[in-house]
């Protein structure tokens, strides 16, 4: 599987971060680390504990880093969720988040099918 055919499964740009990063080496270099990448974990663990403030934060951060690396889907579904928690009056919607619970797994999927045929 290429970075691209990576991209594509995870209905990423592989275009945009190409842009961005330039090479494929630093563009594997950092999809790799978002498997490491604790803000999923840290979104989930907020919204479960009811704490809106830290729900938004964890969501505009996902947003950014989905952004940054060009996971489209991922961050659409994040940046939603951020709008939603933005007012920070009421906890994450729960149809929202399992948008973002679908997008983040298949990200991570993608990820690590890439990984496995490398």
């Amino acid at each position: 599987m290429t970075l691209k055919e990576c991209y594509d499964r995870m209905n990423g740009s592989y275009e945009e971060a190409k842009g961005r990063l330039m090479t494929d080496s630093m563009i594997e270099r950092f999809v790799m680390r978002f498997l490491d990448d604790p803000t999923m974990d840290n979104l989930r663990k907020a919204i479960a504990q009811g704490d809106v403030a830290v729900s938004f934060r964890e969501a505009h951060t996902l947003k950014g880093v989905a952004a940054n690396l060009a996971f489209t889907g991922l961050q659409k579904a994040a940046s939603d969720l951020t709008e939603q928690l933005r007012p920070q009056q009421s906890p994450a919607d729960a149809e929202l988040m399992a948008g973002v619970e679908k997008a983040y797994g298949m990200v991570v999927d993608a990820i690590r099918a890439y990984q496995a045929e490398k």
